[in-house]
């Protein structure tokens, strides 16, 4: 495969340095960077003839300036950063003559998929989400059995997600939910991709409880029915792992355990190979979880009853 030439929007992130190991293990180039901090320095030992930029529109011109020459025109641009500028950073990249990855959430209503989906007609060009799970032995070897098991039969699933996080998180964007879009968005929407990519299109979506730190209710798919819990907040730790872990993460499946914690360190760099080879999971691939995310988002809480959420009972 020629090598392609990619720029990263939002290098200063956590989640940046996947995307930068992922295009030097795949043998690309990363021609330029931008990021308003300049806490950058893992460049140095990825890219460090990568350009970088603090402006936007110092980074944009410089963009267009490439374009002049098609050995050093842009073939691809990352977007890792906040949620709330995925929107607007997917369609510069699109404008830019390049097509696009973007972490997830993708955007957060389906409108504004609607409008991305506008932008690839008018410049030609692609927009990729990164949905790692998909990838991950365990979630196909399970979707494998689903699929196996008889169609008429539903998986009781319960998933509980609580991954703590210190006063910071509350001063920064993530903790903004004009940006973040919430707890549910910010930190569950892999995990709705993860249950429709398994068992099936959403038949139902209830909330149960909706807050700055935590969220719950029931999603009933044409293969299972899933209680789910997600939060923040360290006091909703178990017990058995208070003190210890900062995180406890449990997807039990009608009496087994989903055991995925391993194999996570390449699926980055999995994704960029699928999108480069031409299985990249695109704007139509995205839209069940944005759309299962904006109900919960806009949704009013309502009883649990026997759906909720055995994590709920101590929130009464």
């Amino acid at each position: 495969m020629t090598a392609k030439n990619f720029a990263l929007i939002g290098a200063a992130g956590y989640i940046a340095p996947r995307h930068m190991r992922a295009i030097k293990d795949l043998g690309h180039t990363l021609a330029v960077a931008y990021d308003i901090n300049d806490s950058v320095g893992i460049i140095d030992s990825l890219h460090p003839q990568a350009e970088f930029f603090t402006q936007f529109e110092r980074f944009y011109e410089h963009a267009q300036v490439l374009r002049r020459d098609p050995a050093r025109a842009l073939d691809i641009v990352s977007v890792c950063t906040p949620n709330h500028l995925h929107h607007p950073h997917i369609a510069a990249g699109l404008r830019l003559g390049a097509d696009v990855i973007c972490e997830k959430p993708l955007v957060p209503t389906p409108a504004l998929l609607d409008e991305l989906a506008r932008v690839e007609q008018e410049t030609g060009h692609r927009v990729y989400n990164i949905l790692q799970l998909r990838h991950h032995d365990a979630i196909l070897k399970l979707r494998e059995k689903v699929a196996a098991a008889p169609a008429d039969h539903k998986f009781d699933v319960t998933l509980t997600y609580i991954t703590s996080r210190g006063k910071w998180y509350a001063e920064s964007w993530k903790g903004d939910p004009r940006k973040s879009f919430g707890v549910a968005t910010n930190i569950g929407v892999h995990f709705f991709d993860m249950l429709h990519f398994i068992f099936g299109k959403l038949q139902a979506n209830v909330v149960h409880h909706n807050g700055e730190a935590k969220a719950a209710g029931y999603l009933e798919y044409e293969r299972a029915r899933v209680r789910w819990f997600l939060s923040i907040d360290a006091n909703d730790l178990p017990a058995e792992v208070k003190g210890q872990k900062p995180t406890f993460r449990s997807i039990d499946i009608s009496g087994e355990q989903l055991e995925f914690s391993e194999g996570f360190t390449d699926l980055h760099t999995v994704s960029y190979r699928e999108i480069l080879a031409g299985r990249g999971y695109g704007l139509a691939d995205a839209r069940h979880c944005v759309e299962t995310v904006n109900v919960i988002r806009s949704a009013a809480a309502q009883p649990a009853g026997a759906l909720g959420h055995p994590f709920l009972q101590h929130l009464a």
